[in-house]
């Protein structure tokens, strides 16, 4: 076997865990996919690495970290309404598994506090590899990660066992919404729920707010499609929802519950909202 193709089999064996390593860094599919492919371009025009899956995932996590600081220097316009259905399927399974509220909190990172906590916190990479990845010391890394790790994890500003209840009560409320059934949704709210919506969240000529349980759920009954890109998330410290089809944020729904029913929820849209919202994950969302 000559050399390149022993190259070759081992950055094909290396492949799947540095996508899944580019694709949390980034949320992108395709822009995981490039900076996985630019590796394997470099990896052909330098010397052979004594530890090629430690070069690998250093050469990747650059260019990552490349991109994600391009980024932040070019804002990207808010993706509008029809997202969900032009994002590529692949970028919605991959959502869908990885967890759409996870991807929401790490775009909300700073471009070397994701990096240092997709790397440590989710794929086991040592601070003392870290570091130089950053061009940080890996105290300064782990610095960066734990700060991440607290955004990530948000500060709840409920009781825990109010919000346990909170977030079942959001988890039934989302699945009423997914499945459309006018009398499962109408158990889950309160007589005397109120709806307020952004109006850029709603069609033109719809009410932005609707009053009563009936008007509520049939109200609600309409957000079924988007309801297939929702997830429970953190939400200014208590149980809602993040729309992000693909893992891109286009929305919230901030839910008031109160004698385990939802008795007010809050359809928020608004780019200057959304920014202004604090998102972590709930208990129960994976990362």
């Amino acid at each position: 076997m000559s050399d390149h193709d022993r190259l070759a089999r081992g950055f094909e064996a290396q492949r799947p865990r540095l996508h899944a390593l580019a694709y949390r860094m980034l949320g992108s599919a395709a822009e995981a996919e490039d900076a996985v492919q630019e590796a394997w371009l470099r990896l052909g025009r330098a010397p052979e690495p004594g530890n090629l899956a430690g070069w690998l995932t250093t050469v990747v996590s650059r260019l990552c970290l490349d991109i994600l600081r391009a980024r932040r220097e070019t804002p990207v316009e808010q993706i509008p309404e029809t997202a969900a259905r032009n994002a590529p399927e692949d970028e919605i399974v991959l959502a869908g598994e990885v967890g759409r509220a996870l991807l929401v909190v790490l775009d909300r990172l700073a471009p070397a506090e994701r990096i240092a906590f997709v790397l440590h916190d989710l794929f086991a990479v040592p601070f003392d590899a870290i570091g130089p990845i950053l061009d940080r010391t890996p105290a300064t890394a782990k610095k960066l990660a734990s700060r991440a790790r607290g955004r990530v994890r948000g500060t709840p500003a409920v009781p825990a066992a109010d919000l346990a209840r909170h977030q079942e009560v959001v988890t039934a409320f989302l699945a009423a919404a997914r499945g459309g059934d006018l009398g499962t949704l109408l158990d889950v709210l309160a007589p005397e729920v109120v709806r307020h919506a952004d109006p850029a969240a709603l069609p033109p000529g719809v009410p932005a707010v609707l009053r009563g349980r009936a008007d509520v759920a049939r109200g609600t009954r309409t957000f079924a499609g988007r309801a297939a890109f929702a997830e429970p998330a953190l939400i200014d410290g208590d149980a809602g929802l993040v729309l992000a089809p693909a893992g891109r944020l286009v929305g919230l729904l901030k839910i008031e519950v109160r004698a385990h029913r939802v008795v007010a929820y809050e359809v928020v849209a608004e780019p200057a909202r959304l920014a202004a919202s604090t998102i972590a994950l709930l208990t129960g969302n994976a990362v």
